[in-house]
């Protein structure tokens, strides 16, 4: 008996109500589903929903017999013309038909009993010719698929990972593998799958077998060694996930033959470390941040088989969770307009289709699982996934997840922007809006820093660019708050986009948002924005009328394909009359927005792109009475802009402005309950719209802005709290209770000082009592920032003059000034110790207890190797670096570990200690590129407790433990200095 399973009763659900698209692809010219984007492929998804007890006609909007009737004719029709098959219309291209033939023959096989002997004869011929054809391939490109080639078995990760089509050639060959068993596809099959997630540095030193192969036998490299993908350029978690989609497609084929799953489907070489990454870009819908790719943006329909195969597969209960969250928004998004979709917003037609499969095989997961696997709590998920990473200049992305929100800096060309998240929220801020920054934002300069708990004590992010001549940072906390501050880098930065839409069932969506500030609460609905809109004003006299571009949408400025004035019986006054505009592309003259024509359009010169301030004006060559525009807009669009009237085309007044604006004084804005932002230059006030917030209007001025992502009922307090003062060129915060400092100059500062408002928190360096306050002194980079937590807490006033100078963690030492005593209490967690000091005299005190962070030691909590999966007998390689000495590395008949420092660096010295145990001989080696190694030094003998001299240049440190065995010393810790 089927244990109860919510998600696979949403499924089950979802595939009734989408058979309502099945059936608007039903062709009866043909007697099938259409072929056009592989629609027919939709047979999938009725095969399987044929064979769930309680089929639902009303539900499905079709009966049972003729939804039936119409999968076998469809199954027929294109079984029989497949090429492989002897037919004409569609197959044996790799990209894509054989994903979609992996659909159709898996179809057939659920409906076996059913299908005529001839047809049963042509789906076998498509899952072993198309295994064949693959096979046949070797290792060499598809001549039929253009430009998808996996460039051999050493695959690619710039611009393009080669991840998908290493599993795409694998994916080709499960069918034929998993219903005939051929030895030779198998082996080649293992080959694909195995090297589609290789890493040359990590799997050079993984001896781990998986169906017989070693990790270490991988030549392909699809992976930056920040365990992060590229596709077209840019980072896009959606073609990450794509190790587990192919596996997915490959396993039911396997499960529903009754065939045991082939090792490498569960045990992908990197997988572990992949699947963190996605969980540090997750969102509260299940569906990963897309930090730089528009175009794969809420494509729920394609995100569930992925989670799926990872949760009720590999039986992991982070993806349950995050395959439960994006489950539950399924049923209102598939029921938003477009209905009846499960990929709308983005994508091409053949996802559809696509989706439809890939829903029926999730599934299929849950029935041949029984009993799904348990979620983890949301908190649970978030506080586990939880952590930085700076993925490397080339990557351009520097992410946190916190337990209350996301947040990152985007570097990459073309993607620049700061993204937030508060509390995990994937309908409220648009990441694909500018983010803080001006909208078409250019960095010509890039400073970021990623703190790690394991390492500083707390995890934090500090990114610094050059931006438009200035300076822009961004700051990201443990608490999900987020510190924007600029030289003032172009007009209306600090703006954020909101979604605004009605998605009854999925929380925030209610077709309006709700900003509350110190003068009260509004409630705004969106307007139109893009595509074709119409605005209408009340009606005036004019002559001349324009678009003033408040804000574009895009990072292409502005393009009107037409620009209508409208009288009030709706007449277009400005056919033919004489347009003049800001600036214009000669492709693209203002005169093509007024001639008529559809196809002819107007945009800015290619060097205003970036320009917000950016018009089209007409001049209807006499005074006429106007009421409304009629805006046609190219996809470089408007987020914002006015129409503005003129009676002698100097004086212009403003007749409407698109979206609707409202001002909210006092400095402080909630945002629908679930974001709050503080503008720390009290003489602004912030603009709000239904779809935006842009909370430094105005010309570019020096910004310094707060986001919030907690409880929000303080806000008002927060904003009214004095503020941190910094010298000239930099800005400085302490939102909740963290020190932000920015360098936003091009020169290094050394021992400026920074006033902190308070005495009682001290942070690293040295800091002076100054009234009530400290002055903390920085030392930055130019163009930098640095974020610093509080080390210790102080009781009591500390009189002025009074030193404290903090080292780290564990020590500090205070100062008395020479005029007067101190006596206070310094606190650090649950350690306290009186300090009572006589005049001018000091006292360091000492924190008992480890680790002390920040670490000097290069190891700490960096990557190790081997990653996922382990050699057999070996524990995790990370235990030996974690600063805990009571867990250790244990070698395993393997014995080798490496430790990837980052980049090169110039070593000195390595400490390694050990558990208890005999020890055996240990060789050290390091290495510059991950592959090639040479000895370091060599421990015959090694005591409990080597400290050893060393200098080399060396990014990858190695330990080697040979001649290890069961109750030998494990490595407790490696550090290198």
């Amino acid at each position: 008996m089927q244990a109860r399973d919510a998600v696979a009763d949403i499924y089950r659900e979802l595939l009734h109500v989408h058979t309502r698209w099945v059936e608007q692809q039903w062709d009866a010219a043909i007697g099938a589903y259409r072929a056009a984007d592989f629609r027919f492929a939709a047979v999938l998804g009725n095969a399987v929903l044929l064979g769930v007890e309680g089929y639902d006609a009303e539900l499905a909007g079709v009966d049972r017999e003729t939804l039936r009737s119409r999968t076998l004719a469809t199954i027929r029709r294109f079984a029989a013309t497949n090429v492989l098959a002897g037919g004409t219309e569609w197959g044996r291209r790799l990209f894509w038909d054989s994903t979609f033939e992996l659909y159709f023959v898996l179809a057939a096989r659920i409906l076996w009993d059913d299908l005529d002997d001839a047809t049963r004869s042509n789906v076998t011929a498509i899952a072993e010719g198309q295994a064949a054809y693959a096979y046949g391939l070797g290792t060499a490109d598809d001549p039929l698929s253009g430009d998808w080639t996996p460039h051999g078995t050493t695959g690619g990760r710039i611009g393009d990972t080669k991840l998908e089509e290493m599993g795409v050639y694998a994916q080709a060959l499960a069918p034929g593998v998993a219903w005939t068993g051929d030895p030779a596809w198998r082996e080649r099959f293992d080959l694909w799958a195995m090297n589609a997630s290789g890493l040359p540095a990590a799997d050079a030193a993984n001896p781990a077998l998986v169906d017989g192969r070693r990790v270490s036998d991988n030549t392909a490299g699809n992976l930056y060694d920040t365990f992060i993908v590229e596709n077209h350029g840019s980072a896009n978690p959606h073609y990450q996930a794509e190790l587990w989609r192919t596996a997915g497609r490959a396993a039911i084929h396997f499960l529903v033959a009754g065939r045991p799953l082939p090792q490498v489907l569960t045990h992908q070489p990197n997988g572990e470390q992949l699947w963190r990454t996605l969980r540090l870009l997750a969102t509260d819908a299940g569906e990963p941040v897309m930090p730089m790719v528009a175009d794969r943006y809420h494509l729920y329909g394609r995100d569930i088989l992925p989670l799926a195969f990872l949760a009720q597969v590999q039986g992991d209960r982070d993806a349950a969770r995050a395959e439960a969250d994006l489950a539950a928004r399924m049923m209102p998004y598939l029921t938003y307009a477009p209905q009846y979709q499960l990929t709308k917003f983005s994508g091409e037609d053949k996802y559809e289709p696509e989706a439809r499969a890939e829903l029926a095989i999730a599934y299929l997961f849950h029935r041949h699982r029984g009993r799904p696997v348990a979620p983890l709590p949301a908190r649970e998920f978030f506080r586990r996934a939880a952590g930085t990473r700076d993925f490397g200049a080339d990557v351009g992305l520097t992410a946190q997840q916190a337990e209350d929100g996301f947040a990152a800096a985007v570097t990459k060309p073309g993607f620049v922007r700061f993204l937030w998240q508060p509390r995990h929220d994937h309908w409220l801020i648009d990441t694909r809006g500018p983010g803080f920054l001006p909208a078409g934002a250019t960095a010509t300069a890039r400073s970021s820093t990623a703190y790690e708990t394991i390492r500083d004590s707390f995890d934090a992010t500090a990114t610094v660019l050059a931006v438009n001549s200035g300076y822009a940072g961004f700051v990201t906390l443990p608490t999900g708050s987020v510190v924007y501050a600029s030289t003032g880098v172009g007009p209306d930065e600090g703006s954020l986009t909101l979604f605004a839409l009605s998605m009854p069932g999925v929380p925030g969506l209610t077709g309006t948002r709700t900003f509350t500030g110190a003068q009260g609460t509004v409630t705004l609905a969106p307007q139109s924005i893009g595509g074709t809109q119409e605005v209408s004003f009340p009606a005036r006299s004019a002559r001349f009328v324009r678009m003033l571009g408040r804000r574009p949408a895009t990072q292409y400025g502005y393009s009107l394909w037409t620009f209508a004035v409208l009288d009030q019986a709706g007449t277009d006054l400005a056919r033919q009359a004489t347009p003049t505009a800001s600036s214009q592309d000669p492709a693209h003259p203002a005169a093509h927005a007024v001639d008529g024509n559809e196809l002819t359009r107007w945009a800015v010169a290619r060097e205003e792109r970036a320009r917000a301030d950016s018009w089209l004006a007409v001049d209807l060559g006499a005074d006429q009475v106007v009421s409304g525009v009629r805006l046609s807009w190219e996809a470089a669009y408007a987020g914002a802009y006015v129409v503005q009237t003129s009676v002698d085309g100097d004086s212009w007044a403003d007749a409407v402005a698109v979206p609707d604006t409202r001002t909210v004084e006092g400095g402080w804005i909630d945002i629908d309950g679930r974001a709050g932002i503080v503008n720390r230059d009290p003489a602004r006030a912030i603009a709000v719209t239904a779809t935006s917030v842009v909370a430094a209007p105005g010309p570019a001025a020096p910004t310094l802005l707060e986001g919030y992502a907690g409880d929000l009922s303080g806000l008002a307090r927060i904003a009214a709290r004095p503020a941190v003062t910094a010298p000239s060129g930099l800005r400085a915060d302490d939102v909740d209770g963290f020190l932000s400092v920015f360098n936003l100059t091009a020169v290094a500062v050394t021992g400026a000082p920074i006033g902190l408002p308070s005495a009682r928190r001290l942070y690293r360096g040295v800091q002076i009592a100054v009234g009530d306050g400290l002055d903390w002194f920085a030392s930055l980079a130019a163009g930098s920032a640095v974020v610093e937590a509080p080390r210790f807490t102080v009781d009591g006033r500390s009189p002025a003059g009074t030193r404290f100078e903090v080292t780290d963690s564990h020590h500090v030492t205070v100062t008395a000034p020479p005029g007067e005593r101190v006596g206070i209490t310094v606190r650090a967690g649950h350690w306290s110790a009186r300090v009572d000091l006589p005049r001018g005299r000091s006292r360091s005190l000492t924190v008992p207890g480890g680790p002390v962070t920040p670490a000097a030691d290069l190891a700490r909590g960096r990557m190790t190797f081997p990653t996922s999966p382990l050699p057999e007998g070996m524990g995790a390689p990370a235990r030996a670096v974690d600063g805990d000495p009571a867990t250790a590395w244990r070698p395993g008949p393997a014995g080798r570990m490496v430790v990837d420092l980052g980049t090169v660096r110039s070593l000195t010295r390595l400490r390694l200690a050990w558990s208890s145990g005999p020890r055996v001989p240990v060789v050290v080696q390091s290495s510059t590129d991950g592959t090639q190694y040479a000895d370091l030094v060599r421990i015959p003998r090694p005591t409990r407790n080597d400290d050893l001299a060393v200098r080399t240049e060396a990014r990858y440190v190695a330990v080697a433990v040979p001649r290890w065995r069961t109750g030998n010393a494990e490595l407790a810790v490696l550090e290198v200095f």
